[in-house]
């Protein structure tokens, strides 16, 4: 086991979408990708003249909409669209270029908020079944349940299934709930409390404020810019606490709690020799079920009686970042593949069996790969609607029916698939140390926070930044911003914690090894990880992982017995995407957090919104968005301010 259990240097960012790989030099073509793997399967999609992210993104930046960029663009109903120019200074229902900048932005953060919300509904009815003894899994982690059924008022008397199915109950009544959520009333510390009654962004469940807060995004509701600003902090609070608290609570009780351990990541984890099947999306519960059968010998015997080697479950995207994080790597679960902006490249491979699919991040014009090269599509989420698809959607207590189906389609599909011409990837490998949490961290520290918080008083750790992250072309190669503001910040003795899918791209550039801390960090930094035998980028695992990161910083501030915004943390984003990266950064500034964001969101086209988010709210919350495309500014920002947070705390 790793010493973490016993007690960069980073360029100017590229100013083009491409770079120019090494496997491009000499024959012209730039490639879309920081990492060799995805250059390289790019030249043989590009090759084969399928329609990939890349040249689609390329495409579409000759055809994209200024009003669109700027977010004074409205269609909301029938006498639109309205475009706001000095011309045409309000739309057809009077609402000005502040409304709709705002109002679209708070558009985006209710999808944020919903999928959040649905992912743990799907949760909590998982566990509900799972303690009436209807599915394949079990209680891993009994004190996450304990914890759950303490803010819920659950009698902790109860037999162990009793008290689950009343944890699943409550939790499913607390989405809905018309009063304070009950998980931010519990959990929140009571400086946040008084912010949030203040603002009046104290929220009810998630279900209702969604109500709320779509409703109020109608047309002819609400044309404020501060209000529509006030409903988006408050969804931000709701997110956090409402749904991703209890939903990554519910997923270690069943899974486990992630503790450190090291894996492989990148295209090379797939063996065309092996029945590959790929879970794929943001939830693990078919992934989890596909590992557990795919360990039975009378499925692998299937498999070799097909012809080949045996079963892999491989992961995919924030599926397999759950996976991973819990499960140790072997012959069954041998990695996880890469982020979504990836997904089109190593299924061209070769050596996929069956991509299965489930809430989140699945491209609609999958079925041409499949095709091409002959694997099953298949979607488990009834919310997934790629063409071409399987539909075996799951329910929880169908779980083993749906993974054993699938299986068999798999091994039925390796017979085809062995014909497709297949792409040498195997020397794209490389390793990492995942698993990383709150409850890690403290155990390895002793059972106390007391060591992390002298290190980091001394100013051997300058701070924290929470690297929450999608992965764009919109500012750059693909994950190249993501490695190279980690890398700058490192080098500044500043401990990164990498979450969502630019967490694959840390590890994919190494910077989640042992082998990092001499090669990317800072003197000082690099003493306290080769003394705690950790990383200088933690992995924390998926943009679910929002929720873990948010009640580690209250930890911390509790221990030193100050509010969050006075911490010497910061978050950034340098590739967010889409509608959760929206409400993840409005949780943030909601609590009291500094926010970098790239690329710069639409939000240019009023004056007023870009400064009530990277100015104004900060005098309300103590957290702000500050912007920036370049990351050596970006890094100098978060510096910057975590050293006048060191300051202030006289530290």
């Amino acid at each position: 086991m790793f010493g973490f259990f016993k007690k960069g240097n980073g360029g100017k960012k590229e100013e083009n979408f491409c770079v120019e790989s090494d496997l491009a030099k000499g024959v012209g073509i730039k490639m879309p990708s920081f990492h060799e793997s995805v250059n390289y399967m790019y030249k043989q999609v590009k090759e084969a003249g399928l329609s990939n992210v890349a040249d689609r993104f390329e495409a579409m930046e000759k055809v994209r909409c200024k009003f669109c960029k700027e977010g004074v663009s409205c269609q909301l109903c029938s006498m639109g669209p309205c475009r706001i120019t000095p011309q045409t200074p309000r739309g057809v229902c009077g609402i000005d270029a502040h409304g709709i900048v705002m109002r679209n932005l708070l558009i985006k953060a209710n999808m944020g908020l919903a999928a959040y919300t649905y992912h743990c509904r799907e949760a909590a009815l998982t566990l509900l079944e799972t303690a009436r003894g209807n599915t394949v899994y079990e209680i891993k982690d009994p004190a996450k349940i304990d914890a759950l059924a303490q803010v819920l008022g659950v009698d902790p008397n109860l037999p162990l299934d009793k008290k689950a199915e009343a944890v699943a109950e409550g939790v499913l009544k607390s989405l809905s709930q018309n009063d304070t959520s009950v998980f931010v009333e519990k959990l929140a510390p009571e400086s946040r409390k008084e912010v949030f009654r203040k603002l009046g962004i104290m929220p009810k469940g998630p279900m209702n404020e969604l109500v709320d807060s779509v409703t109020r995004s109608m047309t002819n509701i609400d044309g404020d810019y501060v209000t529509l600003a006030l409903a988006a902090l408050r969804n931000g609070v709701a997110s956090a606490f409402g749904a991703l608290v209890p939903l990554e609570m519910i997923q270690d009780a069943l899974y486990g709690t992630p503790s450190p351990h090291q894996c492989t990541v990148d295209f090379g984890v797939l063996d065309p020799d092996y029945v590959n099947i790929l879970p794929n999306g943001h939830e693990p519960f078919v992934g989890m079920a596909l590992v557990k059968l795919a360990q039975d010998e009378k499925f692998q015997q299937m498999a070799r009686e097909a012809g080949a080697k045996g079963i892999r479950i491989v992961g995919s995207i924030e599926t397999g970042q759950e996976m991973m994080a819990r499960l140790e790597c072997g012959d069954v679960f041998p990695g996880l593949t890469s982020n979504w902006i990836s997904i089109e490249y190593f299924l061209s491979t070769g050596a996929v069996d069956a991509f299965v699919m489930d809430m989140n991040c699945s491209l609609a014009n999958l079925k041409e790969y499949a095709d091409k090269y002959r694997f099953k599509l298949i979607a488990v989420s009834n919310i997934i609607g790629v063409p071409g698809s399987i539909r075996l959607e799951y329910k929880p207590g169908n779980e083993a029916k749906v993974a054993e189906e699938i299986i068999k389609l798999a091994i039925e599909n390796f017979k085809e698939r062995k014909e497709v011409q297949k792409a040498d990837v195997s020397r794209f490998k490389q390793n990492a140390i995942v698993g990383f949490s709150a409850e890690a961290i403290v155990e390895a520290l002793g059972g106390t926070l007391d060591p992390l918080l002298e290190v980091i008083k001394s100013g051997d750790i300058k701070g924290v930044v929470a690297l929450v992250n999608c992965t764009s072309l919109g500012n750059g190669p693909q994950d190249s911003m993501t490695v190279q503001i980690a890398k700058e910040l490192i080098k500044r003795d500043i401990l990164v914690i990498g979450a969502g899918c630019g967490n694959a791209g840390l590890q994919k550039a190494g910077l989640e090894t042992l082998e990092a801390v001499d090669k990317y960090a800072g003197p000082r930094l690099a003493s306290v990880c080769k003394a705690l035998g950790i990383p200088p980028v933690l992995s924390f695992g998926t943009c679910t992982d929002t929720g873990r990161i948010i009640m580690t910083v209250v930890a911390i501030a509790n221990a030193l017995r100050v509010d969050p915004s006075q911490l010497p943390v910061a978050v950034t984003a340098p590739e967010y995407m889409e509608q959760k990266a929206v409400i993840d950064g409005f949780s943030a500034v909601a609590m009291g957090l500094y926010t970098h964001v790239s690329p710069v969101p639409p939000v240019t086209g009023s004056d007023k919104v870009v400064k009530l988010l990277t100015e104004e709210v900060e005098a309300l919350t103590g957290g702000k968005i500050a912007v920036g495309d370049d990351p050596v500014q970006a890094a100098d920002g978060i510096e910057e301010h975590i050293m006048k947070k060191r300051e202030l705390l006289g530290i």
